[in-house]
């Protein structure tokens, strides 16, 4: 782990390499387990999304890895077709009862290229949906490019799904 890092992103959710969830544990860094599989085949995707997920959290958990430092993933963009990618996130509440804090990353991600025929630097308004959906659908971290404007549409979505208000907000 570079000096320095604070959180592990595994894109296999130590699947692959299961000794990663040991270095997240010597080193109290955070670790994020994203679902991935070689192939789109499935016999039932969010079951089986969940129950992946589910035992990459055990490996963790096993290799004493603190369980506030797990962040799941269901891995939109890999492993998945662009309608699995779409029904994973209209299903993302799914994952709410794994227990912990879900991430999603669907910015510029070339499904929203396929549904919108543009090239990367041009999916904005389709990352703000998706990013909007994600957290509607219970996401509480997510990762995104354009920032700023990812941070306003965070701040609106999180008002109407979490009754979040700034400070000074009043109702009358």
């Amino acid at each position: 782990m570079t000096p320095g890092a604070v959180i592990i992103n595994d894109i296999w959710g130590l699947k692959s390499e299961p000794e990663i969830a040991h270095v997240a544990a010597d080193t109290g860094a955070g670790i994020i387990l994203m679902h991935n599989q070689l192939g789109t085949e499935y016999k039932n995707l969010l079951p089986n999304v969940v129950a992946s997920l589910k035992d990459s959290v055990d490996i963790a958990i096993n290799a004493g890895v603190s369980p506030e430092n797990i962040i799941i993933d269901p891995g939109i963009g890999f492993g998945k077709t662009p309608e699995q990618n779409l029904q994973v996130l209209k299903q993302l509440e799914k994952l709410k009862p794994i227990g912990y804090p879900i991430l999603t990353g669907t910015s510029r991600k070339s499904t929203l290229g396929l549904l919108l025929g543009l090239p990367p630097d041009q999916r904005l308004e389709g990352t703000a949906a998706t990013v909007s959906l994600s957290i509607a659908g219970g996401a509480d971290i997510v990762r995104v490019h354009d920032v700023k404007e990812m941070v306003r549409v965070c701040l609106v979505t999180d008002a109407v799904v979490r009754g979040w208000r700034p400070k000074g907000w009043t109702t009358s």
